[in-house]
């Protein structure tokens, strides 16, 4: 089963035509405009029977991305990122935790070693 963030939608809100385009940089992490300009050039380029089929057929059986998919342009950033690569965005995120429980641990660190009655209620704990 797929997640709603990483399934492919035509996005009717940054759309020219159908939104397929917009969909696609969506998906990708690319600007729309490149998406745009590649799809015209590959038309221009011979391509044309393939294109503009393969976009229409795309329109009409591609989803509509849903309004509340994304709350920040950060968690859209993110979901790229998952898209493009999960095992990249999984070592970001090991690499976040590690440095988070490094940092709560110098935090512990330095209030056990501050205050003897706490550092000697964890040792009693122990």
């Amino acid at each position: 089963m797929t997640s709603p963030r990483t399934t492919l939608y035509k996005d009717p809100f940054n759309r020219k035509i159908m939104g397929v385009c917009a969909g696609i940089a969506d998906y990708t992490g690319v600007n729309a405009l490149w998406v745009r300009l590649g799809a015209i050039a590959l038309t221009v380029m011979g391509a044309a029977p393939l294109i503009i089929p393969g976009y229409f057929i795309a329109g009409l059986l591609l989803n509509k991305k849903p309004a509340h998919l994304y709350v920040d342009p950060e968690e859209q950033k993110y979901w790229q990122g998952v898209r493009q690569s999960p095992k990249r965005t999984a070592r970001e995120i090991r690499s976040r935790m590690r440095d988070i429980d490094r940092r709560l641990a110098d935090v512990e660190t330095y209030y056990v070693s501050s205050n003897p009655r706490l550092n000697a209620e964890i040792e009693r704990l122990r």
